[in-house]
C-alpha cells in the first residue's frame, strides 16, 4: 500500500496515543477521577490533528502560525462560552433549591 503521507506521522501519533495512554493511567490512579483522562485525551487529539494538517497540507511556518492562532480563538470562544452557560445554570439551580427551602 502506497502512503501519500510522511514516513514519520504513523510514529508521531503512535507516541502521542501511547504518552497519552500511560498519563492517562497515571492521571486515573491519582486522582480517581474521569475527567482529566478525558482532558488528557481531547490534548493529544488536538497535537495529533495539528500535526496531521500540518503534515497533510505541507503548510508553510505561516499557515501554521495561522491554524494555531485560528484554533486557539476557536477553543477561547468555546471555554467563555461554557462557562457562561454552566454559571447561569449553577445559579438557576442554587435559587430553585432556596426556594425549596423556604
Amino acid at each position: 500500500m502506497i502512503s501519500i503521507y510522511s514516513p514519520w506521522l504513523g510514529a508521531y501519533g503512535w507516541s502521542i496515543f501511547i504518552f497519552g495512554l500511560i498519563a492517562a493511567i497515571i492521571l486515573f490512579s491519582i486522582k480517581k477521577r474521569f475527567y482529566p483522562v478525558m482532558y488528557l485525551v481531547s490534548i493529544a487529539t488536538y497535537i495529533f490533528t495539528i500535526g496531521f494538517v500540518i503534515e497533510a497540507f505541507n503548510l508553510g511556518k505561516e499557515w501554521v502560525l495561522g491554524l494555531l492562532a485560528l484554533s486557539a480563538v476557536v477553543f477561547i470562544s468555546l471555554g467563555v462560552y461554557f462557562s457562561r452557560k454552566h454559571e447561569s445554570a449553577s445559579k438557576t439551580v442554587k435559587s430553585r433549591s432556596k426556594k425549596k427551602k423556604r
